[in-house]
């Protein structure tokens, strides 16, 4: 698959991935070389990951506990504490191998140690290939609020080895599935098609859609990367989703969410809002509610907690001056950003919801 050009950074994929780190590994004067890993992506990937390595220079290991609940401050203390211990200095690299929480609390902790280190995303999940990994969004959350601290910065670069896809779950891969979804309805009506008939698809039909949804997150982000315009795009499906995401996670009476489960519910009911708001036809609205449904189990909603659910909305990050914003679809392939919602309509988008 042909590289991807970020703003200031290379987007690699699968045995360029390696040609690509050896040499920068070998051309630049690392002091140690730092692995972020959690606990799963210690035990499936890292072991094929150092096997590709050729360096002389020290590797340390730093393991996280696997999970979104551990993406949080507290965390990010003990591995500055490990940086600190192991010898880090300003002229270390994290390489930071896992998932979207792997790579956005690596990101900000690299950002962040020594004012700043470099550092580069290795993701191992669909959902970190395809986005998480992608757009130099470093962070963590604040209680169950997500993604409340951070710093937009590019890594050196993103390697994505579509190879670790092989040892996730069917859930993971749902998961990262939504993100791809929803590229499509917000850029391109025909990458969105092709999801119609999943099944079908082999091994090399999931590289090429990888590797165009990178493309199509790669396109808008390069456009603007401080999100003041363009970026709000990507958040569709997202403002409602994240604060299901936030309401689950804190709640012990209802699942917990998996991120791309939780924008697919959100990016059905904001494609209801949509519709209701005379941007996208019953149709198209049908159609994106019977294909996400084919791939995401539907979640019960009681009055009490979408009355939760809409008082987390607050908290979101793209609302400016108390007021609630949403990126919404104009039609399957174009968004129109910093819409307005009342919760009068957004009851009537999980009524129909259920």
């Amino acid at each position: 698959m042909q590289t991807i050009q970020a703003i200031n950074h290379k987007i690699l994929f699968n045995d360029n991935c390696y040609a690509f780190l050896n040499e920068l590994l070998q051309v630049n004067t690392f002091s140690k070389i730092f692995v972020l890993v959690d606990e799963n992506t210690s035990q499936y990937c890292l072991p094929n990951f150092l096997a590709q390595l050729a360096t002389d220079v020290e590797i340390e290991i730093i393991e996280l506990e696997a999970g979104e609940q551990f993406k949080n401050i507290e965390t990010c203390a003990q591995v500055w504490q490990a940086l600190i211990d192991l010898g880090g200095d300003r002229k270390s690299i994290v390489l930071n191998l896992g998932g979207g929480v792997i790579t956005d609390i690596g990101g900000f902790i690299a950002c962040t140690f020594k004012r700043g280190i470099e550092f580069i995303n290795i993701p191992t999940t669909l959902l970190g290939m395809v986005d998480a990994a992608i757009g130099g969004k470093n962070g963590v959350d604040l209680g169950v609020l997500k993604n409340q601290i951070g710093i937009i910065r590019e890594p050196k670069a993103v390697l994505v080895d579509t190879s670790f896809l092989d040892s996730l779950p069917a859930s993971e891969m749902r998961s990262g599935l939504a993100e791809m979804l929803k590229h499509g309805l917000i850029s391109d009506k025909t990458y969105w098609d092709k999801f119609k008939s999943l099944s079908s698809l082999n091994t090399e039909d999931l590289n090429e859609l990888i590797h165009q949804s990178v493309q199509i997150k790669n396109t808008i982000v390069s456009e603007d990367l401080t999100e003041n315009g363009i970026r709000k795009a990507l958040n569709f499906g997202h403002t409602l989703g994240h604060a299901i995401e936030s309401y689950c996670l804190e709640n012990p009476e209802k699942p917990t969410l998996l991120h791309g489960h939780a924008v697919a519910i959100g990016m059905i009911l904001e494609s209801y809002i949509s519709k209701e708001k005379g941007l996208l036809s019953n149709e198209e609205y049908y159609e994106i509610k019977y294909i996400i449904s084919e791939y995401f189990d539907k979640v019960d909603f009681t009055k009490e907690d979408i009355n939760q659910i809409i008082d987390l909305l607050i908290f979101d990050k793209k609302n400016e001056f108390g007021k609630v914003q949403f990126a919404l679809l104009e039609g399957i392939g174009k968004i129109k950003i910093n819409e307005y919602c009342d919760n009068d309509l957004i009851f009537k988008a999980f009524e129909d919801y259920k």
